[in-house]
């Protein structure tokens, strides 16, 4: 069987092809990073427009790639939320209406259960049970996975991702959009000890996450450090700062998981979300799996961020557990993971 899948969410427009036994054959993604730079964010009536212009090309070149005609597709399956509502309805529309055009079911399918099973994709895929780490720009969350669709959430951001902190703190020091990356990258020339940011929320129980105030630690010691003649703080100054909370960030997130861990007696972490790409984070989990005699699981660089494979790839294990939707379309901006049915519930 083979799934077409179709993600939207943000500011990304992805299209896969996934089949049950070949695996991948196919993925195509653009990215609006240009169309945002200008703003320094994510506008979404611009990203919505141009998953309108992009998401239909795209789909005919996955399907040429594949060698695909659309009676080769058994399903569509799309991302329904959560994320901005006018993306997800761009490909919500085009999704349903494809298929029903096509005569195929299709599927809703929950954003962040495509990142939570993206490294499914991968030879080496992690056994279930496991605790999932999904760290992104909109979320930060631990959650426990006895299947597909049995989710508990362990703990969660309660204000600012990761991802989101780590782009807002390199807005402040003048990077550009996208700017986690560009702070990653920037860290790797800081010195150790220059600066120190508090571990949040880690000085008492629980496995929720809070960055707001680490951000705002960050700001005041930029506020702190600028030259009174060049009105900025000078390239190392920055560098020690992006190093000091690099290193904050990805310490709270390993602690916390170190935490779930122990707290479900479990031996296997999936990390997933555009995050989940920082090296020193995957430097620092592996350590720490090694140490706890567990392992750590990623998917490719190229699908940690959003994307269609990952998409088709939840699409196809709800298809066949019989979960389709029927023709009216529906997005939901907000929408829990621990609402999603089990496979096992038809």
């Amino acid at each position: 069987m083979r799934v077409l899948g179709i993600e939207s969410s943000c500011d990304e427009t992805g299209i896969a092809i996934y089949d049950d036994h070949q695996g991948l054959l196919s993925h195509q993604l653009y990215s609006q990073v240009k169309v945002h730079a200008d703003y320094g964010g994510v506008v979404p009536e611009l990203a919505s427009r141009d998953h309108v212009r992009k998401t239909l090309p795209l789909i005919k070149q996955a399907m040429k790639d594949a060698n695909c005609e659309k009676d080769d597709i058994d399903a569509i399956a799309y991302t329904a939320g959560p994320g901005l509502v006018g993306a997800l309805l761009v490909g919500s529309a085009i999704g349903r209406s494809l298929a029903y055009a096509w005569n195929k079911p299709a599927v809703a399918v929950h954003h962040m259960e495509g990142h939570l099973l993206a490294p499914m994709l991968e030879e080496n895929k992690p056994e279930f049970p496991f605790v999932a780490l999904l760290v992104s720009g909109g979320h930060t969350m631990l959650v426990k996975v006895a299947n597909v669709g049995e989710y508990e959430i362990l703990g969660e951001s309660i204000d600012d991702a990761a991802g989101e902190a780590f782009d807002k703190t390199a807005k402040l020091l003048g990077l550009d959009y996208p700017g986690g990356p560009l702070l990653a990258k920037m860290a790797e020339q800081g010195n150790a000890g220059i600066y120190q940011f508090p571990r949040p929320m880690t000085d008492r129980p629980g496995l929720d996450f809070s960055f707001s105030g680490l951000k705002t630690a960050a700001a005041n010691t930029i506020r702190n450090n600028i030259d009174n003649t060049t009105q900025s703080c000078s390239p190392q100054v920055k560098a020690d700062i992006a190093h000091a909370f690099q290193h904050a960030v990805i310490d709270t997130l390993a602690i916390k998981c170190k935490r779930a861990l122990k707290q479900t007696g479990l031996k296997r972490l999936v990390v997933a979300g555009g995050v989940s790409a920082n090296k020193y984070l995957r430097s620092q989990l592996a350590s720490m799996m090694t140490g706890l005699g567990g392992e750590v699981f990623y998917p490719k660089a190229e699908f940690c961020t959003d994307n269609g494979a990952m998409i088709a790839y939840a699409g196809m294990q709800r298809f066949k557990a019989g979960q389709v939707v029927p023709l009216s379309v529906k997005a939901q901006p907000r929408w829990s993971i621990e609402d999603l049915p089990s496979i096992k519930d038809n």
